[in-house]
């Protein structure tokens, strides 16, 4: 009889979970297409032409996310380290393709470069270089400290914090602590006409969603189809028998720290251009990382394009349709949508025990 009372009682339990969970997602699905009262723009059925802009900025800044993201957790996934200095990387990309730039260009005035002054070489080249040179510290990162700590988390965490706070304070020394942007190239920086709604959007965040979809793409097919992509996969699953059964787990381990650590530093250009390189530019930007693998499962390609994209939709969609009175609680948003998914899935959407 025990027994069965303690059956319906988690049955119960189980059933009102799903019920509130249910009202959490719908609400505010309503709200925003039907209701939004006192909210920037109308609701979705009365504004469509700002519901639509609201929801390609969502997916632009997600698109953002994910490069950032995949990195981190491309690293995690197959190393099991959770690179704090990923943050710092994404930083240190940005200035050294600002400074590529101003060097092909020029300083510009006291705002900059305009991006009338900038040709798409001369943003592609930048890009490439801020890539390379994270790349390449991230590799040296990885044999110097990481690879003789393997196994040790916490030692790893430490390690990665320490040079993340010494990358930070250089970068300060080093390039200031004035906000500067990246300039776009003329030829992205311009509205479209998408032919639906009466919506004109800008070309350069159309440009982030393709460079997201791209290095989705790439990844896709690099760890799918390729041998060394098929290696880090048995290597997240079993780094043992990958070991075992004599492929050079150690070189694979490289290869995903300095493909890992080129992807903060990708970020960190478009990130530089999207908005502003600073000082604590790092820290947000590792948080916006932290969260996207979280929601979407640690080590998970698949997880952190679905993390990104709910965190990129979450975070757009309360700041414009939370009441006028009340946007500054839009961060709030954001930990109820970690809370809702942990709750749910304790690993992530796509997550898996180490």
């Amino acid at each position: 009889m025990t027994d069965f009372a303690t059956f319906a009682s988690s049955r119960t339990a189980r059933l009102v979970g799903r019920g509130l969970l249910v009202v959490l997602i719908a609400f505010p699905v309503i709200w925003v297409l039907f209701i939004a009262n006192g909210t920037s723009f109308g609701s979705a059925v009365s504004d469509p032409k700002d519901f639509l802009i609201t929801l390609l900025n969502g997916l632009t800044a997600a698109a953002l996310y994910f490069v950032v993201a995949s990195g981190f957790t491309l690293i995690f996934g197959l190393m099991r380290v959770v690179n704090m200095a990923h943050g710092a990387f994404f930083l240190f990309g940005g200035y050294i393709a600002l400074k590529v730039q101003r060097g092909q260009v020029g300083e510009g005035g006291s705002f900059g470069l305009s991006s009338s002054q900038v040709g798409l070489f001369q943003w592609v080249l930048p890009l490439i270089a801020g890539a390379a040179a994270v790349a390449g510290l991230g590799l040296l990162m990885q044999q110097l400290f990481i690879r003789w700590n393997q196994g040790q988390e916490l030692r790893q965490a430490l390690i990665t914090i320490a040079v993340s706070i010494i990358m930070a304070d250089q970068m300060l020394a080093h390039f200031g602590g004035v906000a500067q942007d990246i300039a776009w190239p003329g030829t992205f920086d311009k509205f479209v006409n998408l032919h639906v709604a009466g919506v004109q959007y800008t070309l350069t965040r159309l440009v982030i969603a393709g460079i997201g979809l791209a290095i989705g793409l790439g990844l896709w097919l690099w760890l799918k189809k390729t041998r060394t992509g098929m290696v880090i996969r048995a290597g997240v699953d079993d780094r043992a028998m990958v070991s075992a059964m004599g492929i050079n787990i150690q070189l694979t381990f490289a290869i995903a720290f300095l493909v890992g650590s080129a992807l903060a530093g990708v970020g960190g250009v478009i990130g530089g251009s999207f908005a502003s390189l600073a000082p604590g530019v790092d820290a947000n930007w590792l948080l916006n990382s932290l969260v996207v693998v979280i929601i979407g499962g640690m080590g998970s390609l698949g997880g952190a394009a679905i993390g990104a994209l709910l965190l990129g939709l979450t975070t757009n969609f309360a700041a414009a349709y939370l009441p006028a009175d009340y946007t500054f609680y839009s961060i709030i948003f954001t930990f109820v949508l970690l809370a809702i998914v942990l709750a749910v899935r304790p690993l992530g959407l796509y997550g898996r025990p180490a």
